[in-house]
């Protein structure tokens, strides 16, 4: 990091540049791209458009679920214990890229017409190497976000510059695919769709390897910390309440983020019978206005208040998606949207607060293992997700466009429209509900808060006297 871009404040903190917040900002541009894309269409693509039955996904979802316990945990583990001139971060995203673009791509390449069976294998196979990538790159991405600085709001200013690419990002993964998927009286040639998606993967690689080449790691943390043993890292990981509250709380974000963004098509073309880039801008706009004003709630309410109210506010305008009639629906999102700002800006804080607890504990900087163990817990949440859409629809008489000979059905029935609104409306707004009742028990607040990041600025006062001693060792004048 260059003297330029972070520079020792009064207080022992970092302040960082308007440059350096751009630039970390920019990995999240791509990241949030392939992820949005990837979360809006792929319910879609292998139900509605190939056919593939709700069953075979619940199958590849369970399996990807039992993926994704195994690989977080582990990248998180080996990324803490990584010892390299570039760091233990920026070369796992780095030359990890290129793969999340390749596998990626993959993912839209099933094989049309073939049977279950193949479908489902293609399905399984492409949304295990993908996840791989895109777990590396996410892990060390949002590990890097409490080494940076010991301030909330340093940190939360990283934060919104990452919201606001990732928001873009997000927008563009569903607009893109949204321009050249297969529509009712066009030509059913995926070709377009899978054209973009190839751009989309190679864009988003390339973002990243953007913010590599100018972020640089804290060298205390990976040259003066001595990596704990697996034993000692679990039960540091498990013994930690704030973490395993805030887990808990992030499990229910991540479950109504994948409901909502995988339900959108459906409302957009089956409940509102609208243009979903409509649908798109009520949710996305507020969500950007209210990312940056983040900052002021957290200056009045603190990070785990300003969470919470922003929880409440999006679980109840989800909820009042099953009561309102159908033309208030955009106003409730409209109102979700803004309430979405919390768990998109304020979390990863909230887990750099952990990060510091847990450092005055161990002794260590161990963020790569609180993201994979985070990632352990809370992306079941997306298999939850995955499953629930084609089983509701289904179970609620949902036609689909296969089922229809290629063509869509808009005379929905009554239940199925009921169904489509409880996966964007009821279940994801309860579990907003629910985490901001959680997040009641959260610990790292008031003066037991501002101990710890007091404490944690005088360890990290004596990590660089000691680099600096080691250094000097080494080259004697």
């Amino acid at each position: 990091m260059t003297k330029q871009i972070r520079e020792e404040t009064q207080h022992g903190g970092v302040q960082l540049s308007l440059s350096y917040k751009v630039i970390w900002g920019v990995a999240a541009l791509g990241t949030s791209f392939v992820s949005g894309t990837y979360g809006a269409l792929l319910p879609i693509f292998y139900q509605d458009y190939l056919g593939l039955s709700a069953r075979w996904i619940a199958i590849a979802s369970a399996i990807y679920a039992v993926w994704n316990a195994i690989n977080d945990p582990l990248f998180g583990y080996i990324t803490d214990s990584t010892k390299s001139r570039l760091g233990r971060r920026i070369p796992y995203m780095r030359y990890t890229a290129p793969f999340l673009a390749l596998t990626f791509i993959l993912v839209w390449f099933a094989p049309r017409g073939a049977g279950s069976s193949t479908l489902f294998a293609w399905m399984l196979g492409a949304m295990l190497l993908y996840d791989t990538a895109y777990t590396i790159i996410g892990l060390v991405y949002s590990a890097l976000l409490p080494e940076v600085s010991e301030s909330d709001a340093e940190r939360n200013g990283l934060q919104i510059s990452a919201s606001l690419f990732g928001l873009l990002g997000m927008i563009l993964g569903f607009v893109i695919p949204d321009f050249f998927r297969p529509k009712a009286g066009t030509s059913p040639s995926f070709a377009p769709l899978q054209i973009s998606m190839i751009v989309v993967g190679i864009f988003s690689a390339a973002m990243i390897i953007i913010t590599t080449l100018k972020v640089r790691e804290r060298p205390e943390f990976h040259q003066v910390d001595q990596p704990l043993k697996l034993g000692p890292a679990i039960k540091y990981t498990f013994t930690s309440r704030a973490f395993l509250i805030l887990v808990a709380q992030n499990f229910m974000s991540i479950l109504m983020q994948s409901l909502l963004l995988g339900a959108l098509f459906y409302v957009a073309d089956y409940v509102l019978q609208t243009s979903s880039i409509l649908l798109i801008a009520c949710l996305f706009i507020p969500l950007i206005i209210g990312v940056p004003l983040t900052a002021a709630l957290r200056r009045r309410l603190g990070v785990v208040g300003a969470q919470q109210t922003l929880l409440v506010i999006a679980g109840i305008a989800l909820i009042s998606i099953m009561v309102v009639p159908t033309a208030l629906i955009p106003v409730c999102l409209v109102l979700a949207g803004f309430g979405l700002a919390g768990p998109q800006t304020l979390t990863n804080v909230l887990f750099a607060e952990v990060a510091d607890e847990d450092e005055l504990r161990s002794g260590v900087r161990r963020e790569g293992a609180f993201f994979g163990v985070n990632a352990l817990l809370t992306k079941p949440a997306q298999s939850v997700a995955l499953a629930l859409l084609p089983f509701i629809l289904q179970a609620t008489d949902f036609v689909t466009r296969e089922a229809n000979q290629g063509q869509i059905f808009l005379n929905q029935p009554a239940a199925a429209i009921w169904g489509i609104k409880a996966l964007v409306g009821l279940i994801p707004g309860c579990a907003m509900l629910l985490g901001a009742l959680i997040l009641t028990r959260f610990p790292l607040r008031g003066d037991y808060l501002r101990k710890v990041q007091a404490d944690v600025l005088a360890l990290h006062a004596q990590k660089r006297a000691q680099l600096d001693l080691t250094a000097n060792h080494a080259n004697p004048r």
